[in-house]
């Protein structure tokens, strides 16, 4: 683990600590249907995020738009067996605690834009893997016209398809991408500026 500046000075675990544990230990599992771990998914999608110049709101949404997989009572078995662990909104909700909606939002509507995507694109689903698929119709299916027109009006709609594309490729068990740590940076920076948000609003 490479704890710097963002370490609390008491020496206690920080919040990013916390997210890098969950990496190195629920994420070193397979990550469910896929050739690749939870982690190596993830971080490559970041890895996808940041080259393409995403704002870094939206690398963190894709770096961490997989977390609620950690977090559920829903069991791997479960999730194959075809009962949906809403790994989505158990995500956002989570880190809700850390980041504004920039983050939270396109983590919550990663799973709706697949959806979203299966619908107004004919191509899309044939490019999915078999895995995403498979989720696909626990998930929902496509969406309906009146869900399509919903969607498209929120503001964080065209945010999450990014992170969806990125999700979709990041599969490649012969990547090689960067490593938490080369994020922690990012996280602080962005953990510090919603936390002056909150604080902001309380003194008001």
């Amino acid at each position: 683990m490479n704890r710097d500046h963002d370490d609390d000075p008491t020496g206690a675990p920080t919040p990013i600590d916390a997210l890098e544990a969950l990496f190195e230990g629920a994420g070193a599992e397979q990550y469910l249907g896929e050739e690749v771990t939870q982690a190596q998914h993830m971080l490559q999608a970041a890895a996808l995020a940041e080259a393409a110049g995403a704002p870094a709101a939206l690398v963190v949404a894709a770096l961490l738009h997989d977390i609620g997989h950690f977090q559920g009572t829903v069991s791997g078995a479960q999730w194959l067996a075809g009962t949906d662990n809403r790994h989505s909104q158990v995500g956002a909700d989570r880190l809700a605690a850390w980041f504004g909606p920039a983050v939270t939002e396109p983590v919550r509507l990663h799973v709706p834009a697949k959806r979203y995507l299966c619908a107004v694109e004919p191509a899309y689903a044939g490019a999915l893997s078999a895995e995403s698929i498979r989720t696909l119709a626990v998930q929902g299916g496509p969406m309906s016209a009146a869900e399509v027109r919903a969607y498209e009006a929120g503001p964080y709609a065209l945010d999450a398809v990014a992170v969806r594309r990125w999700d979709d490729l990041a599969k490649d068990p012969a990547a090689v991408v960067a490593g938490f740590a080369h994020y922690r940076t990012l996280l602080a920076a962005l953990m510090a500026e919603h936390a002056a948000r909150a604080a902001a609003a309380t003194d008001r």
